[in-house]
């Protein structure tokens, strides 16, 4: 009489096999556990990447209305949207703007804007927020790169249209 064909009992007598309580081969209920910790371990989806932002974008033009979110590994969503993925240099890019507007992040600055202003920008991260507008004096060249940064995915990798985007 063979044992069942678990992986460690195979060949020996049934009464040999080595068993957990209440008569199940050890392999089986070692099998169960194994899985159970990789689905926990997983978090049956993977590793998610930290977030490097989110803007949303607001305006009196047509399509104006944008909210991008851009994570460490250059995934982004535009409006809700499927993932979309970033060349390895847009990635650096996010990543250098997210860096360089760490310190207004910090301050929670907000510029204001002038008189007929068509977009505003609102930026959060792990660090806090930054708001302007496209003719907010003061602009910092991480702002002005955030502002070009927007359009470009927003046409480029989500296939926004080009109106306000």
């Amino acid at each position: 009489m063979l044992g069942r064909a678990g992986w460690w009992g195979r060949g020996l007598p049934n009464r040999l096999a080595p068993r957990a309580r209440g008569g199940r081969p050890f392999g089986v209920l070692l099998a169960g556990l194994l899985l159970s910790v990789a689905l926990l371990v997983g978090g049956c989806g993977g590793v998610l990447s930290p977030d490097l932002f989110i803007v949303y974008r607001s305006g009196s033009v047509p399509a104006a209305k944008l909210t991008m979110l851009v994570n460490e590994e250059g995934v982004v969503h535009c409006n809700g949207g499927p993932a979309r993925h970033l060349s390895d240099p847009q990635i650096i890019e996010a990543r250098t703007i997210q860096e360089d507007l760490e310190d207004p992040a910090t301050k929670h600055e907000s510029l204001p804007a002038k008189p007929a202003s068509v977009l505003s920008y609102y930026l959060r991260d792990a660090n806090g927020t930054v708001r302007f507008s496209d003719n907010s004096p003061h602009q910092s060249a991480a702002m002005r790169k955030l502002v070009a940064f927007v359009l470009t995915v927003a046409q480029g990798v989500c296939g926004l249209p080009q109106q306000g985007a």
